[in-house]
């Protein structure tokens, strides 16, 4: 039987489900926002194309649960955009989910090191040059390569 061939797509992993909800609470609070400017400052962050239905659905939610608050702001260039601020509540849930994410780097970053550790000295791993963890910094051309 013939082995496929595997690459990074077809590995199920990425960014948690609800990642979007920190990333929200940290834009706003570097600064107040607006809807399409989340949405840029996604695509900056590196983060997969938000569905802007669901990024003014969470920041409604969000303003329910006091999280954030809004207001119309009126502007000589364009129709008037609906600008969120961070509220006491949503900068202590910023600090709660910045210490959840701080807490998931060291158990990734343990996980990563022990991976590099074992493929460095394994003769199926990458050279010890060329970590694979080096390699997805590089866009994962050595774990297509690994995946052949």
């Amino acid at each position: 039987m013939m082995e496929e061939s595997l690459g990074p797509a077809d590995v199920p992993g990425g960014l948690p489900k609800n990642f979007p909800r920190p990333c929200m609470l940290l834009f706003i609070a570097e600064r107040p926002s607006h809807g399409y400017d989340l949405l840029e400052r996604f695509r900056r962050l590196g983060v997969p194309a938000a569905d802007p239905g669901g990024l003014y659905r969470a920041l409604r939610q969000m303003e329910r649960e006091e999280l954030v608050s809004s207001r119309w702001e009126t502007s000589l260039a364009g129709p008037a955009r609906r600008t969120y601020t961070l509220t006491d509540g949503g900068w202590q849930w910023l600090h709660l989910w910045a210490a959840a994410i701080a807490e998931g780097r060291l158990v990734l970053s343990s996980y990563l090191d022990r991976y590099d550790a074992l493929t460095a000295t394994d003769p199926r791993g990458e050279s010890p040059s060329d970590p694979p963890t080096a390699a997805l910094a590089k866009g994962g051309a050595a774990l297509a390569r690994r995946a052949r």
